[in-house]
């Protein structure tokens, strides 16, 4: 097929485009900065600059390229802009989503994430509703992922890849990354927040296979969601930094997500896991 992957070059592009390409499928990766065009080049697709807020370049963009699929895997993130990030989950998947159904695409992958659901005790499931009474600066989160998956269910075959917390090379949770940081400066406390968390890898393997996934929602998480407590004493130990300041407690909502429709329905298994393994080897490596 014909596929254009919107977030060509982010963490989670840089890891998918090769894998489509040995696929088979014939890419057109769209980023906004022009330093990114030689690595998409490299790998063997076609490379786009445009600025997913310029409308008129994203319509242009994808009415020349004729995608039978649009992989929309664009964060403002790295760079820890989540007013930006916002505006691309509602301004930028519009802009998307509408280019999109006027140049014919029927089938649409989009990026989400596994901790907007409502509280509740359990890892969440799918079924669990987004947590739309959220108060701020949470429900600037919600109203962005609420925003992004509604305007992507208006194409006709779409699936949404609600992802864990992304570690693994490039994230926040890389060696030199921003969390690494925080935890080495003793600014990161330890609690009883259940998190799910998710290699990179096994993001962007998630994005090919779910080419062939029905419509709707799945979160894609690691087996075994985690509380702060145990994670953070782990990763700091992992990465020689001091035990972690401990406070007991968690929000309703630091729940953790269940990734038994991935598993069950779709055959979906994660190369990592655990987060406990997937922690050792990731940093380990990127550390030699």
């Amino acid at each position: 097929m014909k596929i254009f992957v919107a977030g060509a070059a982010g963490v989670i592009g840089r890891l998918l485009l090769p894998k489509l390409l040995e696929a088979g499928h014939e890419v057109v990766g769209m980023t906004h900065k022009e330093e990114n065009r030689a690595f998409i080049e490299k790998c063997g697709a076609q490379a786009v600059i445009a600025d997913v807020f310029d409308r008129e370049a994203i319509f242009a963009s994808i009415h020349k390229a004729q995608p039978e699929v649009v992989i929309h895997q664009l964060t403002s993130l790295s760079q820890r802009n989540f007013s930006d990030n916002s505006r691309i989950r509602i301004e930028g998947t519009r802009n998307i989503v509408d280019a999109s159904l006027a140049a014919g695409v029927e089938q649409i992958i989009a990026q989400s994430i596994s901790w907007a659901y409502e509280a509740g005790e359990e890892p969440a499931t799918e079924e669990t509703p987004l947590d739309l009474k959220a108060l701020e600066p949470r429900r600037r989160t919600i109203e962005g992922i609420y925003s992004l998956e509604k305007a992507v269910a208006e194409i006709p075959n779409h699936v949404i890849l609600r992802y864990g917390m992304l570690y693994g090379q490039g994230t926040w949770y890389d060696t030199n990354g921003y969390m690494a940081e925080e935890i080495r400066q003793e600014r990161m406390t330890a609690t009883d927040a259940v998190v799910s968390f998710l290699h990179v890898e096994d993001a962007a393997n998630a994005a090919v296979l779910a080419l062939n996934w029905p419509s709707g929602p799945v979160n894609i998480v690691d087996d075994e969601p985690v509380n702060g407590l145990d994670w953070l004493s782990t990763y700091s130990d992992t990465i020689g930094a001091p035990a972690p300041n401990v406070q007991e407690g968690r929000a309703g909502w630091e729940r953790g997500a269940s990734n038994t429709k991935a598993r069950m329905d779709y055959e979906w298994s994660p190369l990592y896991p655990s987060w406990r393994s997937g922690f050792a080897r990731s940093l380990n490596v990127q550390s030699e």
